[in-house]
């Protein structure tokens, strides 16, 4: 026998324990108290805001802040639950420009914790506080602002507050809230205290002192500053060198009008921007701002407001993706000396030439001939026969640049593997549509000229200076203005070679290939919906997919570069990142693999004799080749020894 569970009526809930719930959305631990009450001195034109805290704002927080002040009528109305100043109707909802604008910050802090709110404005004759569990209202003495304590966070719910964690793990994120809002707001001035002692303080400075001072110098020195507008979207701030990659995404803030967000979207932009200069699993670093129209982004989508949904998502994405990639391409390679300290604007732009017909020259002593010509000279495998040997590049007549040795070296044994590379590289290329000799153009350096004089060439001329030596017939040793550099001539030459492959293929449309017979897989609902949405994006991509029926979907073409892949996985890829970000790389990033195992084998081998002539033409080609810096596989290409250290090495000076 069945019994049927008693039935209780519906009724209304009571305020108080509306509020509870709405703060189990709102209010999570102290940081979120913190979070919100500091959003509200912003939102009153406060220019100073002091945080206050007691075992790690458990027992005690205290935001006191400079701002405008709320008038004695207005404060009892203030504890209300939708009750705020920052909204009158749904057009002002859509172009919300303010940090908070929900009304339920205080109401739902309240029910939770024992609050107090002291303010004052201008044209009072002193400040008032209201006690927000007993509703009184007494006169107090405070300047021109607000003041707002919350004492015994969870005191009305024992169970929440089983689930917090120690004092110093609540301060830690009490300080990271406070820390999201300085980066935003240099132009106000933060101080944190915790049990009468000064833990942290920011004072008003520009944006780059402020960065500095809140992420440390560190960050400022291996970063490089970001700026692109396109339309109505502006993306700005400092993005981290892949050098400074960090074990963990801890140092990843993005601001969206001001705001602090978290964003897949976002996160997917500049992750992708990072694809072919980050080691392993490395995290990047970087603090970027997005201003865009407010009805252009929906802030109302979260309690906390920490997502956010854009209209154009991929409008957004591409920006981001764009004005990260821009600021890497700047290689230290080519900039005029290493980075410049605080990491402020460089007068340098990025290089925006093809390089494989322009270079951009490097200065030259007055007086000298130029080091290198432009790619409108003959290769040094096309020049004739009875060419000056200054003129090729010595031992490689003949061969590409991959080949370990020189036609007079070459034997029935040695010579078999030179031909599979050979053939492999034509395989590659012709994946692509491309004829072997672009390939090897693409790995060609730089021609040499006969008429420079290499020995008597000042070092401080170029950003990598003046090549010295060959170390185990892999580091090129040179000098510069700031001491010694190490080249990996291999890693270096592979980046040159990647870069020329990419750009070659920039502005070439994804050629499909249709299959003979198409390949029919089960899909979910998502991605059959995802098909039928982005299906002129995926055409774009080189991908034809058509619905069968409501669970299965046909692939029919495939992108011709990528004939020899999984079409059914790739296709899988693509839908489920159309699906999470409106935007899709994968296509981008299979190339681009499939050209950074071309650039492997179309660079130079290690343990290649190199003359002086040429290592100083790899030297200046890696100047002029964007994010130069790093190999495709993201790591470092050269490092610089300066004096300082090598004088550090010796004890000099002690």
């Amino acid at each position: 026998m069945t019994t049927t569970p008693n039935r209780r009526t519906i009724c209304e809930l009571p305020d108080e324990l509306i509020s509870q719930i709405a703060a189990g959305e709102v209010v999570e631990r102290p940081a979120s108290v913190v979070r919100e009450l500091v959003d509200n001195a912003l939102d009153a034109g406060a220019t100073q805001i002091t945080l206050k805290l007691l075992a790690g704002g458990i027992r005690q927080i205290l935001v006191e802040d400079d701002g405008c002040g709320i008038p004695v009528e207005e404060l009892p109305l203030a504890l209300k639950r939708h009750a705020t100043s920052k909204i009158r109707s749904l057009q002002e909802l859509e172009n919300v420009s303010t940090m908070g604008f929900r009304g339920e910050a205080l109401a739902a802090i309240a029910s939770v914790s024992e609050m107090a709110v002291a303010s004052r404005t201008d044209d009072a004759a002193h400040a008032h506080r209201l006690d927000a569990r007993s509703g009184e209202l007494t006169p107090a003495a405070r300047g021109t602002g607000t003041s707002v304590e919350v004492r015994e966070l969870f005191f009305s719910t024992p169970a929440r507050r089983k689930f917090l964690k120690t004092e110093g793990t609540e301060l830690a994120h009490c300080i990271e809230a406070v820390r999201r809002h300085a980066l935003a707001r240099p132009d106000v001035g933060f101080a944190i205290w915790h049990e009468g002692k000064l833990v942290e303080q920011w004072r008003a400075a520009p944006m780059a002192q402020r960065i500095s001072d809140v992420l440390g110098e560190g960050f400022m020195q291996d970063s490089r500053p970001v700026e692109l507008s396109i339309g109505p979207m502006r993306v700005y701030g400092y993005t981290g060198l892949p050098d400074a990659a960090r074990a963990r995404a801890d140092q990843q803030y993005c601001y969206v009008n001001g705001r602090f967000v978290r964003d897949k979207l976002l996160t997917h932009g500049v992750k992708s921007a990072y694809e072919d200069v980050l080691h392993g699993s490395k995290q990047p670093s970087y603090v970027l701002f997005i201003e865009i129209a407010p009805d252009r982004v929906d802030v109302n989508v979260h309690p906390t407001k920490i997502e956010v949904r854009f209209r154009d998502s991929r409008e957004v994405h591409q920006a981001v993706r764009k004005a990260v990639e821009a600021a890497l391409a700047v290689s230290r390679a080519g900039l005029a000396g290493s980075q410049q300290p605080g990491g402020e604007p460089f007068s340098q732009t990025p290089p925006t030439t093809d390089p494989v017909d322009t270079r951009m020259e490097p200065a030259l002593a007055p007086g000298s001939a130029p080091l290198s010509t432009t790619r409108q000279s003959p290769l040094p495998w096309q020049r004739p026969a009875d060419a000056p040997a200054e003129q090729r590049w010595s031992g490689w007549p003949e061969l590409p640049a991959s080949t370990p040795f020189s036609a007079q070296e070459r034997t029935p044994d040695n010579w078999a593997p030179v031909a599979r590379q050979a053939r492999l590289e034509d395989d590659s290329a012709a994946r692509f549509g491309l004829a072997a000799s672009t390939l090897q153009a693409a790995a060609a350096p730089l021609p040499v000229d006969a008429g420079f004089d290499h020995a008597q060439a000042d070092a401080h001329e170029w950003p990598l200076g003046k090549a010295l030596a060959q170390v185990g017939g892999i580091y090129i040793l040179a000098e510069n203005a700031h001491g010694l550099v190490i080249v990996d001539m291999h890693a270096a030459h592979e980046r040159i070679v990647y870069e020329r492959l990419k750009t070659q293929l920039a502005n070439e449309r994804i050629e499909s290939q249709p299959l003979l017979i198409p390949q029919s897989f089960a899909a979910t609902p998502e991605e059959a919906a995802t098909a039928e949405t982005h299906r002129e994006t995926l055409q774009a991509l080189g991908l034809d997919v058509d619905p069968l029926g409501p669970h299965t979907l046909a692939l029919r073409a495939v992108p011709i570069a990528l004939t020899q892949a999984d079409g059914v996985e790739l296709a899988r890829s693509v839908l489920a990142e159309l699906s999470q970000v409106d935007a899709s790389d994968v296509i981008r990033r299979a190339q681009h693999e499939l050209l950074a195992t071309m650039a492997c084998h179309g660079a130079v081998r290690a343990h290649r004799h190199l003359t002086l002539p040429e290592m100083n033409a790899l030297l200046r080609d890696m100047e002029a080749t964007e994010r130069a810096d790093q190999c495709n596989h993201g790591r470092p290409t050269w490092r610089q020894l300066t004096l300082k250290e090598l004088d550090a090495l010796f004890l000099r000076g002690r």
